[in-house]
């Protein structure tokens, strides 16, 4: 078939590199804009727009699928698009344009994480599990008839950066088996079922810890927020990014948010046991072992906020 493909970010690269080897022909792929990145605020492609120049493809590059973006696609005439965390809306006409219409790789277990943040949502909440779903694009968000899902454990020690980079690879073979049998004709897809929840895109907020919650939810929040936008936490109105933490259990109970060295470990307390500081980030610095920060800060205890 004749295909477009939209992707913007790290995760959607596996499911292009795949189905450009499938023979299946890439028309075009639609990827957001160059960012201006680092420091020095360098104009930079994608990572799908890098991987699409590398196989040689055609890119459009656009933040909106307008009017004039729009017409380009149309003018394709491609059998089918599709989508791996493009971060733009695709409405009609251009929903209706391919034959086929759209397909979406989502990574969650539809109908539960619609929305833009569904693995880092997912590992937030405590889910023990989560997936990839292959659906039809409607015009509603992430509500269309799924064609295929698979489902994966969260491990106790995932982040949404670990289990995104697996599930990338894992639903990118999802997705060519829905693209190879809609091509044959024997792709069928079945309505969700089951409760809706939403997974809202990441904000700072998300990311700021609050220490009255339960070690196991503070440790959940950490994974979820990492490495985007990053746990953190402020001592004298500092900022200090958390890039690893872990349980540490059999040690006493320390106030919420108190931060002492027991037994050459940096523990800080939760609402319930407390939690040790692994790797952190001071605010100008580099990331750094928590006790070596710990004695550079030379104090008995601080506490977080």
């Amino acid at each position: 078939m004749k295909l477009v493909f939209a992707g913007t970010p790290p995760v959607a690269v596996p499911s292009l590199t795949l189905l450009a080897a499938s023979g299946h022909e890439i028309a075009a792929v639609v990827t957001r804009t160059d960012a201006a990145l680092g420091r020095k605020r360098v104009l930079t492609p994608s990572p799908v727009a890098a991987a699409a120049e590398k196989l040689g493809l055609p890119v459009i590059k656009a933040n909106r699928l307008d009017e004039v973006t729009t017409e380009s696609i149309t003018a394709l005439d491609a059998d089918l698009g599709v989508i791996v965390a493009y971060g733009g809306l695709v409405r009609e006409p251009l929903l209706s344009a391919p034959r086929l219409g759209w397909i979406n790789l989502h990574f969650s277990l539809l109908p539960r994480w619609r929305g833009a943040a569904p693995v880092q949502r997912a590992i937030m909440a405590g889910d023990t599990e989560t997936g990839a779903a292959v659906f039809q694009l409607v015009a509603e968000l992430d509500a269309g008839s799924v064609f295929a899902q698979l489902s994966t454990p969260i491990g106790r020690h995932a982040t949404a950066g670990t289990l995104l980079e697996s599930l990338s690879r894992s639903g990118a073979a999802l997705l060519l088996d829905v693209v190879n049998g809609l091509a044959a004709g024997t792709a069928h897809a079945v309505p969700q079922t089951g409760d809706v929840t939403l997974a809202p895109k990441l904000t700072l907020d998300d990311a700021r810890i609050d220490w009255s919650l339960p070690a196991e939810s503070v440790h959940a929040v950490v994974r979820g927020v990492t490495p985007e936008p990053g746990a953190f936490t402020e001592i004298d109105g500092a900022r200090l990014k958390l890039h690893d933490v872990a349980p540490a259990h059999g040690h006493p109970a320390l106030a919420a948010g108190h931060i002492t060295e027991i037994d050459k470990r940096v523990l800080v307390g939760t609402g319930t046991e407390p939690l040790e500081l692994i790797n952190v980030q001071p605010a100008g610095k580099t990331p750094m072992k928590a006790i070596d920060w710990w004695r550079g800060v030379a104090a008995t205890e601080v506490i977080a906020s």
